[in-house]
């Protein structure tokens, strides 16, 4: 077994990969800043595209098949994988937005933990901006109590974080450089802090998962195969987008955000 391999299984993380060239990273976010801008008078437009960016963005679901992230995430997963979702955490500079302590697999309603997010940096991810940070070893459980706060300058969707006490002590510090990611499993705890230095932090969260993993609903949602194959059929398995926010692919993606908020959205009150 790789060393880096038995680390991630040990820690529930590695990093960093470098997975492509920063002179890439800064392309990459270039076409994301100027999608940005376009849509600039159409907020609704904008989120949607930065919460499903893969299924409406093309350079982003040409990111989620590169072969440098495919490669260590066949390691963990095997051959077989899919791409459950894709979207970008997006920190403005000098701002007060942060992502409390929390666990990937709360609220996604999958029947398992066959899971493994990429975290892509296309600007350097710093202590000062923001980072990413994990507890060593916190996958080995089980998925823990969560609350939700809907706390306005957080950046999860229902603003959940753990009920138990984290030691930040024991946090590890994922600094990151354009081009470079982290690979950590999805009962991990991890959180991050507010973004204090001069430029914005963007990342690419992609969730990558095995055919054999399943919703907790009789609903089929969307995924794309993007590597191997797939003989359980689980899931409805989409096409590339055809353009930028294609019509047709935003309908499709409204389908299934409307069916994953049945569980997404599970038991959470919203006047918290």
């Amino acid at each position: 077994m790789d060393a880096w391999l038995a680390e991630y299984k040990r820690k529930g993380y590695f990093f960093p990969f470098r997975v492509f060239r920063e002179a890439t990273a800064n392309q990459c976010r270039s076409e994301l800043e100027a999608l940005e801008s376009k849509f600039r008078h159409d907020p609704d437009s904008r989120k949607l595209a930065i919460g499903q960016a893969n299924s409406l963005i093309p350079f982003v679901d040409e990111i989620t098949r590169c072969e440098a992230i495919l490669n260590p995430v066949r390691e963990i997963l095997g051959p077989d994988i899919l791409v459950w979702n894709s979207s970008f955490f997006i920190k403005e500079p000098r701002t007060t937005d942060f992502i409390s302590w929390h666990q990937d697999l709360t609220y996604w309603g999958l029947t398992d933990s066959h899971e493994v997010t990429a975290w892509v940096a296309l600007s350097e991810a710093s202590v000062k901006s923001g980072c990413m940070k994990f507890v060593p070893g916190s996958h080995t459980g089980s998925i823990v109590e969560h609350r939700d706060t809907f706390a306005q300058n957080n950046l999860l969707s229902r603003g959940q974080e753990l009920v138990v006490d984290v030691n930040e002590e024991d946090a590890v510090d994922v600094v990151l450089q354009p081009g470079e990611m982290s690979l950590h499993h999805g009962q991990v705890f991890h959180g991050s802090n507010a973004n204090q230095s001069n430029d914005r932090r963007i990342g690419l969260a992609i969730r990558y998962i095995t055919p054999d993993m399943q919703q907790t609903i009789d609903e089929k949602t969307d995924a794309k195969l993007v590597s191997g194959i797939d003989e359980f059929h689980h899931f409805n398995l989409t096409d590339k987008p055809k353009g930028l926010l294609d019509p047709e692919d935003i309908a499709a993606v409204k389908r299934d955000i409307a069916i994953k908020e049945t569980f997404l959205m599970a038991g959470a009150d919203r006047k918290s």
